[in-house]
């Protein structure tokens, strides 16, 4: 049903047409009703938030990394929680109290996490270093910085403070609810495919091209920092 020439086609096709964009860019149409509103308007943020896990490529490029090699839901389940908990921390705290940073910089920051997990998956830095950095900490990590990215493009858009909160709480669970959906997807893609008899040989292949794809991300984010500078 599932072959991993489809996979990998959906993931370098989604990287090279919206490389051009930042990672965590919003929608116009979203933007404008960002700007626009006042008050509390939970579930329209729940939308905004799903919407946006759902069809942010890095973040699927990253939680794909996360669970490739994990075949227990126990450990499934403490990855993406903690990379869940880091991506909430700083999208709230970012947001509520004005933390922002450069868009083009945490995006290529985003884009080197899609390149380190996919290198990890690959044990390239026991091979090339001599040591394995602690993976759930650096999941934690790199939640922190996907949370960032999306604080700062929120703050970009001047939100308004009635009902702020209410609001920031109301997209972040979406974001989780999206987060989730996505894992679904991505759960039931990786269980038809660990059948195959060539996975081990094929998870080579499709790691590297996510070291490829997140190459990509991270240059595109650098030229666009320079290009503004």
């Amino acid at each position: 049903m599932f072959s991993v020439k489809s996979v990998l086609a959906v993931l370098i096709c989604a990287a090279l047409t919206t490389s051009a964009a930042l990672a965590h860019d919003v929608a116009p149409g979203d933007a404008g009703y960002i700007q626009e509103i006042w008050g509390v308007h939970i579930i329209p943020f729940l939308y905004l938030g799903a919407k946006h896990m759902v069809t942010g490529y890095d973040h699927i490029l990253f939680l794909l990394g996360i669970v490739f090699f994990l075949y227990r839901m126990r450990d499934v389940a403490i990855y993406v929680s903690l990379f869940a908990v880091g991506h909430s921390i700083t999208m709230l705290l970012g947001v509520w109290f004005g933390w922002g940073i450069n868009a083009y910089i945490i995006d290529a920051i985003i884009g080197l996490s899609v390149v380190y997990k996919a290198l990890d998956n690959l044990g390239a830095f026991q091979r090339w270093l001599g040591v394995q950095p602690n993976t759930k900490w650096a999941t934690f990590v790199f939640g922190l910085f996907h949370g960032t990215g999306l604080a700062t493009k929120i703050l970009d858009y001047n939100i308004s403070q009635e009902g702020l909160l209410a609001n920031l709480l109301a997209f972040n669970v979406g974001v989780e609810l999206g987060q989730l959906l996505a894992l679904f997807v991505i759960l039931i893609v990786m269980g038809f495919w660990r059948r195959s008899p060539n996975f081990m040989q094929q998870a080579i292949y499709a790691n590297w091209i996510m070291v490829i794809l997140g190459a990509i991300l991270t240059y595109v984010q650098v030229a666009g920092y320079v290009a503004s500078a």
